[in-house]
């Protein structure tokens, strides 16, 4: 039991780190976008390649983060019932969601992305637009890694509901929710 409990703690802190990575690129496309705001309205300027990266970065964000959101349990759910079960009912149900959903799902999205990764890669795909970032191939790279982080903390979690399942909650003391 102690050995699945530390590899659920070193996902998750896995995870945490990225993370605050991932808090720090919010605060850099805060900026660009502000920057992209007051250039065009202010000076009546736009650049394409600013545009581009602030969609970039939403990328980044929004697939590097999933994980972390999934970790501190902030992703979007209807929890008309679920809030009224047991601790218990809610590792079981949490347990069948993951095995039947996230894990699949994950799985799937890295294994039918690779060869769209590979080929942007081998071609070096950049913007179509003229003026527009030159790396597209690294954004691509962004789904297959972001999918990869949700499925580690897919597992961390399938361990966390195991332990609660089974009334071994002592080996979730000291990890991070």
């Amino acid at each position: 039991m102690k050995l699945i409990a530390n590899i659920m703690k070193i996902i998750d802190n896995f995870n945490e780190w990225f993370g605050n990575i991932v808090i720090w690129l919010s605060t850099l496309m805060v900026l660009v976008v502000c920057y992209d705001v007051t250039t065009r309205y202010l000076f009546n300027k736009s650049s394409i390649a600013v545009q581009e990266l602030e969609w970039h970065l939403f990328g980044f964000l929004f697939l590097l983060g999933a994980a972390y959101t999934l970790k501190h349990d902030r992703h979007v759910r209807v929890d008309v019932i679920y809030d009224r079960l047991t601790e218990r009912k809610k590792a079981f149900i949490d347990i069948i969601g993951t095995i039947l959903f996230l894990i699949p799902f994950s799985m799937l999205v890295i294994y039918t992305s690779k060869n769209f990764v590979i080929n942007s890669f081998l071609i070096k795909e950049g913007s179509p637009n003229p003026g527009g970032l030159p790396y597209r191939f690294i954004l691509k790279s962004a789904i297959p890694a972001g999918f990869f982080l949700v499925l580690l903390q897919g597992i961390s979690m399938l361990i966390r509901n195991f332990l609660i399942l089974i009334g071994k909650k002592e080996y979730l003391e000291g990890s991070q929710k």
